[in-house]
């Protein structure tokens, strides 16, 4: 049985122009909300992940405590729980799966936060990469509902050197002829495993491999790490799925939508909520450089760089032990801010 529930969306308008009929969010909780519902922490999944893949830092004893927090954690959408490529109806299924942006899947969320639990306070929003993405979002949509965000590995908008790294997971995985322009019949293996040999050479740093830190996690040579861990990882996964949510990734702007009309920096700084703000140190795809900038137009935001060798995994949720803690030691400061 699944364990989660679904939020009906009804017939969702899009930004792109399309009407997702019968659009739903899937999501999950944990905890309990408080008597007086100020106790709700968003937590939106990342790209390829679903909701159980941020369990590893929602626990007992952890920041995300759900004997404290009323942890909600909404699946984005082309992820395959939320509407997807893979579970939508004709005539919008597979390669007709219509465009998601950033401000769809925060504005589904904010309607599964409000109609289906009745909250009008969130304490938290924290993300992890296409999550932080989310957070981001979040804050400079919702400003007067929003206290607080934790963006960790993620931008405010893609970058163009961002774009073209997607452009080559993109190229790996439709290159192979069994992706029949998103109309397979059979998963289109051999692209999800070049796509994944690509992530191989973004997602960690040089530092990384000069160490070999894979050895230490359990891989017995680089090429066991490649086809264990990097290929292994997107498998299991639909194409058009992945591409999906590639889309959404490759065109994340929070200026993006009707409030702002392009206006980065009027979004950015509209983000009145307490920002602590957590880039790789080494992470090539979202440098904290491109935070810093984002931070330096943000009222009440702090970076904190997490001083890493892990690349963009520094961030992610049970990957290593350091930089988890380091990330729960930040979400606790934070969440202790103002009480």
């Amino acid at each position: 049985m699944a364990d989660y529930q679904r939020f009906e969306l009804g017939d969702f308008a899009l930004q792109g122009g399309a009407t997702l009929r019968g659009a739903w969010v899937a999501y999950k909780t944990y905890g309990r909300l408080s008597g007086g519902r100020d106790n709700v922490v968003v937590f939106p999944t990342f790209f390829g992940g679903q909701h159980y893949q941020n369990e590893a830092i929602i626990g007992a004893g952890q920041a995300l405590d759900p004997e404290r927090y009323f942890i909600v954690v909404p699946n984005m959408m082309g992820n395959g729980l939320s509407s997807s490529p893979s579970n939508t109806a004709m005539p919008y299924d597979r390669a007709r799966f219509p465009s998601v942006s950033l401000y769809d899947n925060v504005t589904a969320q904010r309607r599964l936060v409000g109609e289906a639990l009745g909250v009008e306070r969130v304490a938290l929003v924290v993300g992890w990469s296409m999550g932080a993405q989310q957070a981001y979002q979040w804050g400079a949509l919702y400003p007067d509902l929003v206290e607080r965000i934790a963006p960790i590995c993620g931008s405010a908008r893609t970058s163009r050197h961002n774009f073209v790294f997607l452009e080559g997971v993109k190229a790996a995985l439709t290159a192979d002829d069994a992706w029949a322009g998103g109309w397979y019949e059979r998963p289109p293996y051999k692209g999800l495993r070049a796509m994944g040999r690509v992530y191989a050479g973004w997602a960690v740093s040089q530092a990384f491999y000069r160490e070999e830190v894979y050895r230490d996690i359990g891989y017995s040579s680089l090429e066991d790490y490649l086809v264990a861990f990097w290929e292994g990882r997107r498998l299991g996964a639909d194409a058009n799925d992945l591409l999906a949510m590639i889309d959404t990734w490759q065109r994340a702007d929070i200026s993006a939508n009707p409030r702002y009309n392009g206006d980065f920096g009027a979004a950015l700084g509209a983000i009145t909520a307490r920002a602590m703000v957590m880039p790789g140190r080494t992470d090539l795809y979202f440098p904290p450089e491109d935070n810093a900038a984002e931070v330096a137009r943000m009222p009440n935001a702090e970076l904190r760089p997490i001083e890493s060798i892990w690349g963009h995994l520094a961030g992610g949720p049970g990957f290593n032990g350091a930089d988890a803690a380091f990330v729960d030691a930040g979400l606790r400061e934070l969440l202790a801010w103002g009480r």
